[in-house]
């Protein structure tokens, strides 16, 4: 087995973590545990000097940060579709997978650590309450693409196979429920979610994980 996946319970390693599951090649899948810092032990750390999951051990070679590693996974296993291989329709995905990365994920950290954005503890309230605002119209700009999907007859996001824009629409739709938004505010993209999470191997990776798809409250009284 040459294939290593660094991932953390509930991250968006959750994303290459389904793909390779999906590939159906043997791969080892090591837990990396962020409450207890485990990312900033010397141990990981000489693996991936920032501290960050996902990370993709392929034999002597290391690979961070997600869209490389989708990349890197959709050659692998070109048998498995998870990017088209035509030009255009694969730049469209992979634009809508670093938006994905870039804008949708950063905004979510902010509500879940604000602390990493200023060390004013009176700030942190303002910053979770101006980002969940933000969050939740890029929730539906998700909802938007799901939408435009089906218009087009595409039986996945990115087409006619399961893929990246797929696993990460539901991480981000679940860490909007962590955030307070409601999954059921946006009904294609909830019911897209729920369809995802019924692949074996999505269930799989849930599974190891031990998610839980919603986790929304409604606010009391």
């Amino acid at each position: 087995m040459t294939l290593k996946l660094y991932f953390a319970p509930g991250a968006c390693s959750f994303v290459p973590h389904t793909l390779l599951e999906a590939a159906g090649e043997p791969f080892e899948p090591v837990m990396v545990k962020l409450h207890k810092q485990e990312n900033y032990s010397p141990e990981y750390k000489a693996i991936n000097p920032r501290s960050q999951v996902p990370v993709l051990v392929d034999g002597g070679e290391t690979i961070t940060q997600i869209v490389a590693i989708v990349g890197y996974l959709s050659d692998r296993f070109a048998q498995a579709g998870f990017l088209p291989r035509e030009p255009l329709a694969r730049a469209r995905v992979l634009e809508t997978l670093a938006w994905m990365n870039n804008t949708v994920h950063p905004t979510f950290t902010h509500i879940f650590m604000p602390h990493k954005f200023t060390d004013k503890p009176e700030l942190h309230a303002d910053l979770k309450a101006y980002n969940t605002r933000l969050y939740a119209g890029m929730l539906g700009e998700l909802e938007a693409l799901v939408q435009a999907a089906q218009q087009q007859g595409r039986a996945w996001l990115g087409g006619e196979h399961f893929g990246p824009l797929d696993a990460y629409a539901l991480t981000l739709l679940r860490w909007g429920s962590i955030a307070g938004i409601d999954p059921a505010g946006y009904p294609l993209l909830w019911a897209h979610v729920q369809r995802v999470a019924l692949l074996p191997a999505v269930q799989r990776v849930i599974e190891r994980e031990r998610l839980k798809l919603n986790l929304y409250e409604a606010p009391s009284g």
